[in-house]
């Protein structure tokens, strides 16, 4: 059965474990019902300064006119631009100056670029900045051509995704024709976040990811490159491709468990493949378990492994009560986070039986 994706995002974290902090403190009440009164005196002084104060219709009116402004010179900076190009092209022009003519079409394109973002119309600001890219390609100029391309990109995100994505494309095209891998790397991730948040398809997101993460190691940039790949395996569990998110989380958990400063993140690594294990096969979770163990011996000790053992146990007697109460113990201290509630409320479905689709960690 295919996931959704946006389906369990959207599970709120207390619909999955109703009880699992059902326990509060008097200290915690105490200073939630601090935070609530300061919420309510802010508010309240909000509501009375909005009530008392004036609005000034003319400096909207002034403020409104000085954008209309900045885009008639912009569009005027445009159609100058443009004459500029259009005269570099004729025969003696190109013989005496031409280059000189689409480097001054270039500035114009630029400041018209820069005042289209100060009147915050995006979509024209990034058309212009377009404009002045394709010129600085014509100029051999490829970094500033990229760059151009970039702040393009950056314009039209606030307006048009897809026309960002493209900009961005034809940035990374020229900086990997120039050999900087990692600054095309960065702009990838930039293009998987628009894919993320704004038009909301994650397998090109994970293309993205995938791709900026070859790029980061093959520049030796092994840390950048792991963020990428977590990405890519979270998203991949996501959409049940378990065995591609168990590659990954154990290929980044080898390569952390030695280094001092990250061994202690090799255990949540390892933790979560274990999990996307458990999803697949009872079996295959214990034999990953006692490899991990091997392989990572202080991975035994740690509050992850010891919940895998309780899990695999409750799972082995059909015990959704005991599953349910070794996941609250181990929320009390450690706070789950989303992909945590879906993977461990997949695999008490499993315990469950399929015919109970909605259930949750009561």
């Amino acid at each position: 059965m295919p996931c959704d994706l946006t389906q369990d995002f959207a599970l709120p974290h207390s619909s999955l474990f109703p009880h699992l902090r059902g326990g509060e403190s008097l200290e915690a009440r105490s200073l939630a019902s601090g935070w609530r009164f300061r919420q309510a005196w802010t508010s309240s002084s909000a509501s009375v300064t909005s009530l008392f104060s004036i609005p000034n219709p003319q400096s909207a009116k002034a403020a409104d006119m000085d954008n209309a402004g900045k885009e008639r010179e912009a569009v005027q900076l445009m159609a100058e631009a443009e004459k500029r190009v259009k005269s570099s092209h004729s025969f003696l022009r190109g013989l005496f100056g031409g280059n000189t003519r689409i480097e001054e079409a270039c500035e114009m394109y630029t400041r018209a670029a820069n005042m289209f973002k100060m009147a915050k119309n995006w979509s024209a600001a990034g058309n212009a900045f377009c404009q002045a890219a394709k010129l600085h390609m014509q100029l051999q100029s490829k970094h500033d051509s990229a760059t151009s391309f970039v702040d393009a990109g950056n314009a039209y995100k606030k307006a048009d995704p897809q026309e960002a994505i493209n900009c961005l494309n034809a940035a990374i095209d020229i900086y990997t024709d120039m050999g900087r891998f990692t600054i095309a790397a960065k702009h990838h991730i930039t293009i998987a976040e628009i894919y993320e948040t704004e038009l909301v398809d994650i397998e090109k997101a994970i293309a993205h990811y995938e791709q900026s993460a070859d790029y980061y190691k093959g520049e030796e940039s092994n840390s950048s490159a792991n963020k990428c790949l977590l990405k890519v395996a979270a998203y991949a569990a996501q959409l049940e491709q378990y065995q591609k998110a168990i590659e990954i989380y154990e290929q980044v958990g080898a390569n952390t468990m030695d280094n001092p400063l990250l061994k202690y993140s090799a255990k949540d690594y390892f933790f979560k493949a274990a999990l996307c294990h458990f999803i697949v096969d009872e079996l295959n979770a214990k034999l990953a378990l006692e490899k991990y163990e091997e392989m990572f011996p202080a991975f035994t000790d740690s509050r992850e492994c010891k919940l895998l053992k309780k899990l695999l146990e409750a799972h082995e007697e059909q015990n959704s009560e005991a599953y349910t109460e070794a996941v609250k113990e181990f929320d009390s201290i450690s706070r789950l986070d989303q992909w945590l509630t879906t993977m461990l409320l997949r695999i008490k479905k499993s315990i469950q039986g399929d015919g109970e689709v909605d259930g949750d960690l009561k």
